[in-house]
């Protein structure tokens, strides 16, 4: 009989490996929008295993709450604004067709009333760069530039916590419970060092994968390993100048 690889036992999804749901507290997401804007107060500034960046409790006038990626300078008891007519200050939420080009921003939605899908990690920020027919062109942190509707909700500042990969991990330990929220594989061993029932790079003497590590996008689990689609590979060759 065969043996499963790891990366196909993966690929599966089962729980044995997925992210632990231990000390989770909640998604990010914006509210509904409210016709006339809401306030609110950050109530709260929270950890959650897994995640980089900080989350702010923010609790509504409505009596509802909801949490998000605190910005950097937002304190508890701070006030919150969310709508148009809000003043351009920190941890405030507006649409972004409202606030001035060269802003940056957090937290973007992709699509009006999704609750955010961009710049949320730590330290990472979207900046509005210009406006065009169809909506507001933002500059993400990849430097990519995107097109999104005028209604897309985006929270003012930058997301805290922008110095956490500044400190290196001391200790295999620390290493190990950070990979395990996250549900990553840790430690990370080289397929050429695996047998060929382990890995599809594995076998041989002279520690070579023996045929190319690129493979498709589509490829099945137990096959998808080494350069996944990869547009390239090797070294880049250098272009003359004329």
């Amino acid at each position: 009989m065969g043996k499963k690889l790891r990366v196909q036992r993966r690929g599966r999804g089962t729980p044995t490996f997925r992210a632990k749901k231990t000390g989770k507290i909640a998604p990010i997401r914006y509210p509904e929008q409210a016709a006339g804007g809401q306030n609110g107060f950050v109530r709260d500034l929270l950890h959650e295993p897994g995640r980089g960046a900080p989350l702010a409790y923010i609790e509504l006038e409505s009596g509802t709450g909801y949490y998000i990626a605190a910005p950097e300078g937002v304190s508890i008891d701070q006030s919150v604004t969310m709508g148009r007519e809000a003043p351009l200050r920190v941890g405030n939420v507006l649409p972004v067709g409202s606030i001035p080009e060269g802003t940056m921003v957090c937290n973007v939605e992709l699509r009006p009333g999704d609750g955010g899908r961009l710049a949320r990690s730590s330290g990472s920020f979207a900046t509005v760069v210009s406006r065009s027919a169809k909506g507001t062109v933002l500059r993400l942190p990849s430097k990519r530039s995107v097109e999104v509707n005028d209604d897309c909700r985006a929270t003012i500042g930058i997301v805290a916590g922008g110095g956490r990969r500044e400190k290196p991990f001391m200790k295999a330990g620390e290493k190990h419970h950070h990979k395990r929220a996250k549900g990553q594989v840790y430690p990370v061993t080289k397929g050429i060092k695996m047998t060929a029932a382990s890995h599809p790079h594995g076998g041989g003497r002279h520690r070579r994968p023996g045929s190319s590590t690129t493979v498709s996008r589509n490829a099945p689990p137990g096959a998808k390993v080494g350069l996944i689609a990869a547009r390239s590979s090797g070294r880049k060759k250098r272009q003359r100048r004329r």
